[in-house]
């Protein structure tokens, strides 16, 4: 009797149990869910990821070839205090555009390495690809934009002309008849001569803006071409040139005792970031200045280093 019980409840059991596995009622895995839940959204963070990754190969040849090295190079001025100067005694740079380089780096997230330029040289480096850019007191003229593009301008001067006071002179129709030192490669010969024309203190003939050439010109002034600033300011002294024609501020640095800035200002110079004609830095630096023109950040250091 007590086997047929035990038998009963055996069968009841295993009754039991059949009928739970064949359940097709769900079946809760929140464990299971999990997995999957965590693999979507892993896939989301990879597509995210593989975005930014080709984004980044988006960017045109020369700007990869900068972040692929790792060192924007940057050609500058290093005499002119306020834009671009050099320390002489521990080599730091600082100034207005010095700033502006290393921030253009930053976006880029490279470091930053200074070339001194010229107006001579400034041309030459970034054609022969030793530069990226040149931001060295670089006026934008449309003749120059026919070879590099230029930013939206970062900052506006106008030409002058510095003297002895010695020589007695005082404006421009003093400067008739007399030789003028200038930089080699820079447009201050032409906007004095131009600025002479309009005011009717020398003629018109045989001047065109296309082709002048300070190096031939005679008529009523005439001029002598240097490689740098400082050479021009040690002719002044010396009496070899009457007078020093450039942008207002940087003759500010060589305006000493005994010296003064004649009667006039004329020729806006609008400054700008050159680069190489279609190049995808063109596009970088317009984004870095028409954003720190809007942010104030150009403005803030325009004043931060006495440009103002």
């Amino acid at each position: 009797m007590r086997k047929k019980v035990l038998s009963v409840l055996l069968a009841g059991v295993m009754s039991m149990m059949l009928a739970a596995c064949g359940d097709k009622s769900p079946v809760e895995v929140p464990e299971a869910a999990a997995p999957a839940e965590t693999t979507a959204a892993e896939a989301g963070t990879g597509e995210v990821a593989g975005a930014q990754k080709e984004e980044a190969a988006s960017y045109p040849e020369d700007v990869q070839a900068v972040i692929d090295r790792g060192v924007l190079r940057v050609g500058v001025k290093n005499a002119v205090i306020g834009f671009g100067y050099e320390d002489p005694l521990t080599g730091e740079y600082s100034g207005l555009e010095i700033e502006l380089a290393r921030d253009l780096a930053a976006r880029l997230g490279v470091d930053v390495e200074f070339t001194a330029v010229t107006a001579a040289t400034r041309t030459e480096l970034l054609d022969s690809g030793d530069i990226d850019c040149v931001l060295a007191t670089f006026t934008i003229t449309d003749a120059r934009k026919e070879s590099w593009d230029f930013t939206t301008p970062y900052y506006t001067d106008y030409v002058s002309v510095l003297v002895e006071d010695a020589k007695g002179i005082k404006s421009l129709s003093d400067l008739t008849d007399a030789t003028v030192g200038v930089s080699s490669g820079s447009t201050s010969a032409k906007s004095l001569v131009k600025a002479m024309i309009e005011q009717g203190l020398i003629s018109s003939d045989g001047f065109d803006e296309e082709s002048f050439d300070p190096a031939t010109w005679t008529e009523g002034v005439k001029f002598q071409q240097y490689d740098d600033y400082p050479t021009i300011s040690t002719a002044l002294s010396a009496g070899e040139v009457d007078a020093f024609c450039v942008d207002k501020s940087i003759l500010a640095i060589y305006k000493t005792e005994g010296r003064s800035y004649i009667d006039a200002e004329f020729a806006p110079q609008n400054y700008g970031i050159a680069t190489t004609k279609g190049s995808g830095m063109s596009e970088v630096a317009e984004q870095l200045i028409t954003e720190r023109l809007a942010d104030g950040t150009i403005g803030k250091l325009i004043t931060e280093n006495g440009l103002d």
